[in-house]
């Protein structure tokens, strides 16, 4: 199934944001225009979007207020154009929060290649932040956080942690996880695998040692979402 992202578009030139409408739809976007600051602020807080596109000089409220309204409660992506090109607007811009800034005028083309700069940015950080529970794990950095509290994990227990979590809902057997975490040097009667398990359960979890990883007895270990 092919998901459509939607883009809500502030900007109360009605012949610019007509033109980006129809490109943007064209593209295959989904699109919704607001002309007014405190109604484009009202519908990014209501309803979910993909990206905002945002002009910072709007009726009734600006487009830096609005971009640093919706920071505080979101993180959608956002996007702000201006035909004010001051290097101190583009630096209050990007430091309460907008992804990228375009001055007026520019070229459609550029305001398609920054959305999907912005799509595959924000489709790398997805794809790299892992969350289990009450457990968030990045596997850019490594970092395990518990209740946003990190947790220190060494390598072999990292390992161990993933393959669980990547096949979560599935038993994963004693002799999987010592093939792909320690190699197949070790004799299958040892019971590394398990020592490491009671490591990591005590790193997770002090009173509940089966909460987060299950034994499935004879067999190995599971995660249950």
């Amino acid at each position: 199934m092919i998901i459509v992202k939607k883009i809500l578009m502030v900007e109360d030139e009605t012949s610019i944001s007509d033109f980006i409408k129809g490109e943007l739809e064209y593209e295959g976007y989904s699109v919704c225009i607001k002309e007014d600051g405190r109604e484009g602020l009202e519908e990014a807080l209501k309803n979910e979007y993909d990206l905002i596109i945002l002009d910072i000089m709007l009726p009734s409220m600006n487009g830096f207020e609005i971009c640093r309204r919706i920071k505080k409660v979101k993180i959608t992506p956002i996007i702000m154009l201006s035909a004010r090109d001051s290097v101190m607007d583009k630096v209050n811009g990007l430091q309460i929060g907008a992804d990228d800034y375009i001055p007026k005028p520019f070229a459609i083309e550029e305001l398609l290649a920054r959305i999907e700069v912005v799509f595959r940015r924000q489709d790398n950080t997805n794809n790299s932040i892992v969350k289990f529970k009450d457990i968030v794990i990045d596997r850019r950095s490594r970092v395990v956080k518990k209740n946003n509290n990190e947790i220190n994990l060494t390598n072999k227990e990292y390992e161990l942690l993933m393959i669980l979590i990547d096949n979560k809902d599935k038993v994963v057997t004693r002799e999987e996880l010592l093939d792909q975490i320690w190699g197949y040097g070790y004799e299958p009667e040892t019971n590394v695998t398990d020592v490491y398990i009671r490591y990591l359960r005590s790193k997770l979890d002090n009173k509940n040692k089966e909460e987060y990883i299950q034994t499935v007895r004879s067999v190995g270990y599971i995660m249950r979402s």
